[in-house]
């Protein structure tokens, strides 16, 4: 086990490693070199199932209920992308974040999901579907679709992407797929 200190940063990284010298031309030389990371210091995935995926929504659900801007960006990850519903401008940092939630939740947004796909990597997850919101302020409702990316961030899951918009549908009206038979389909890929 060998130590290396980072001139740029002092960071210290601990390694295992081989050596294999040969002889050659009257001087020893290195024939073989192998360095490694000690496996204790490469980060593991933080475990999540389905379901726990699904409820890091709730948790964002429930901090929209407490009507505080902060509480609900602080749900997002450092470097967080969120496309809201209702606001042309991407917000991509904590305060641009914050300052949609200003607004949103003077409607007293409660969302509830009614489709979800869920899928899991190596500490991130992925929630993407439908959901709707009823504005308690209005009796409103509104459907939508979104897509969340979570990241395992300072030992909690947070919102690393978030996009929703409203379902295209309820704005430009139903569109009718041409039928087309399984052959078609196939020979258009």
């Amino acid at each position: 086990i060998y130590e290396f200190t980072m001139g740029a940063t002092g960071d210290k990284v601990k390694a295992r490693y081989s050596f294999v010298y040969v002889y050659e031309d009257g001087e020893w030389k290195i024939s073989h070199h192998h360095s490694s990371v000690m496996p204790e210091g490469i980060p593991s995935a933080q475990p999540i199932t389905k379901q726990q995926v699904k409820n890091l929504f709730h948790l964002w659900n429930d901090a929209l209920a407490t009507g505080d801007p902060d509480l609900v960006a602080k749900r997002y990850s450092k470097e967080a992308v969120l496309l809201p519903t209702v606001s042309d401008v991407p917000r991509t940092n904590y305060a641009l974040i914050k300052d949609y939630f200003v607004s949103f939740l003077k409607k007293e947004p409660q969302g509830e999901i009614l489709e979800s796909n869920v899928i899991i990597g190596h500490n991130w997850a992925q929630d993407a579907g439908i959901y709707e919101f009823t504005m308690g302020a209005t009796g409103d409702k509104v459907k939508a679709r979104y897509s969340y990316i979570y990241v395992y961030e300072d030992g909690q899951w947070k919102i690393s992407h978030h996009h929703s918009s409203v379902m295209p549908e309820a704005i430009l009206g139903t569109a009718t797929p041409k039928e087309a038979s399984n052959k078609e389909l196939v020979g258009t890929r």
